[in-house]
């Protein structure tokens, strides 16, 4: 856990709106020192109330372009500790995937948590989801989603994919995150 580092996921109406908020807003505007990546909705899986999604649901075009995976759960409490049990091992397989660039969990006391990560493609991607990609231990993933589905953790929970637009700013001195994509203005 970091006390210091802020995480904020949110949609806007356009790019424009995002701007202003970014520019004018003293919020934003401290928001605005730090990194930010903007997205395009491509799927979901599961539901979780308080986010208005796009009903359609588009495949990335290019098996091999970047993604970015972004996972919120509503905990059940009685369930945190089983959570970690089984969310630890997938926390460390997609840290040090070789097919993730950048990868954060956050936490929203008492019961939200959520990830987010950068994937070089959503080949690598779908490879550490289902277990086959080429490294230590790579079924650990598969196994806690089975676990989940025999006892589930949340009582809700929602994975969503996006194709990544642009990025902004650097993360702790590190700037492109995100493979193939032009630091914005």
């Amino acid at each position: 856990m970091r006390i210091r580092h802020l995480a904020v996921f949110a949609q806007w109406v356009d790019e424009a709106a995002v701007d202003r908020f970014l520019q004018q807003d003293d919020f934003g505007k401290t928001l605005a020192t730090g990194w930010h990546t903007r997205l395009a909705y491509l799927r979901q899986w599961g539901a979780i109330d308080g986010f208005v999604v796009p009903q359609h649901s588009t495949e990335v075009d290019e098996p091999a372009a970047p993604v970015v995976a972004v996972t919120i759960a509503r905990m059940r409490l009685l369930q945190v500790p089983r959570f970690i049990r089984w969310g630890r091992p997938v926390e460390k397989l997609v840290r040090d995937h070789p097919g993730a660039t950048f990868a954060v969990a956050a936490i929203r006391l008492p019961r939200t948590v959520s990830t987010f990560s950068v994937w070089k493609s959503q080949q690598e991607m779908a490879a550490m989801v289902h277990g086959h990609s080429a490294v230590p231990q790579p079924k650990r993933h598969a196994q806690a989603m089975k676990e989940r589905e025999r006892k589930d953790f949340h009582f809700q929970f929602t994975t969503l994919r996006f194709k990544p637009l642009a990025e902004y700013g650097s993360w702790e001195g590190r700037t492109h995150l995100i493979p193939g994509l032009t630091q914005g203005n």
